[in-house]
């Protein structure tokens, strides 16, 4: 067997040569721009990050929860046990994780990525929403981000959605498809509308593409969005796929507004 510096010295002088020029691009740019928290800009030791003050705020969704609604239980009320909300209301989706409970350090965080021009933070949310929808990767499932208007992808240049959708995908190694829904209707944010006003609001606002069935493939569709609310813009998406044919449709989002738990919605 060769011995590493064996290894080191048949190595191809181009690709040491490659490495070296990134890792000395690395460190000029992080001279030139130090990392920070993404949050309150904090020096952090890496990009792409928070400061530990600011990740401790964090609210990370985790076991028990109900398993439709993805809602956090204070115990474990068995296995077999949904939410009263899901008892009440059955979801057109199958299943529904979130990272993080929407708090205050959680809607900076979404505030930035969706109006402050930081596409960027997509990639910190994306690794906690890989870990908190790991169940539902299994089958090799097809993610959908949630669709932008046309006039409102032009205001803002991205749709955090899909930045969202495409950093999972990179970290997952699940296909991405952007465009297997659009939006048809430049609704009203939904910001401030009562839940009914929110249904209203995007009934009959999205459309699948018209060779939905090809580009889906028969995959099981996981839709990706930022924040989950009352559920309404993700389950009028979901009865839209569910029309075009999609058989089943999980939801995966980074934050979720938690009733009653004294948060900002």
């Amino acid at each position: 067997m060769e011995s590493p510096d064996a290894l080191v010295k048949t190595e191809p002088w181009r690709n040491r040569l490659a490495r070296g020029a990134q890792a000395a691009g690395g460190a000029l740019l992080d001279l030139l721009y130090p990392p920070v928290c993404l949050a309150c800009d904090a020096p952090t030791a890496n990009h792409n990050t928070l400061c530990p003050q600011c990740f401790a705020k964090l609210r990370p969704i985790t076991a028990p929860l109900c398993p439709v609604m993805g809602l956090p239980f204070e115990v474990s009320i068995g296995p077999d046990a949904v939410s009263a909300e899901a008892l009440a209301d059955p979801p057109p989706f199958r299943r529904a994780r979130t990272a993080v409970i929407y708090n205050d350090i959680a809607r900076l965080l979404v505030s930035r990525l969706k109006y402050g021009d930081r596409p960027e933070l997509a990639q910190f949310c994306a690794q906690l929403m890989a870990g908190a929808g790991h169940e539902l990767w299994q089958g090799d499932p097809l993610l959908v981000p949630v669709p932008l208007h046309p006039a409102r992808y032009r205001q803002r240049r991205y749709n955090q959605s899909a930045e969202l959708a495409s950093r999972l995908g990179k970290i997952t190694g699940l296909p991405v498809d952007a465009s297997l829904v659009r939006r048809t209707r430049k609704t009203r944010q939904q910001v401030g509308l009562s839940g009914d006003g929110r249904q209203r609001n995007v009934q009959g606002a999205f459309a699948v593409h018209p060779e939905i069935l090809v580009r889906a493939k028969g995959k099981r569709i996981v839709l990706i969005d930022d924040v989950y609310t009352t559920g309404a813009t993700t389950k009028a998406v979901t009865r839209t796929l569910l029309r075009g044919g999609i058989e089943t449709v999980d939801v995966v989002s980074f934050a979720r507004v938690v009733f009653g738990a004294d948060l900002p919605i």
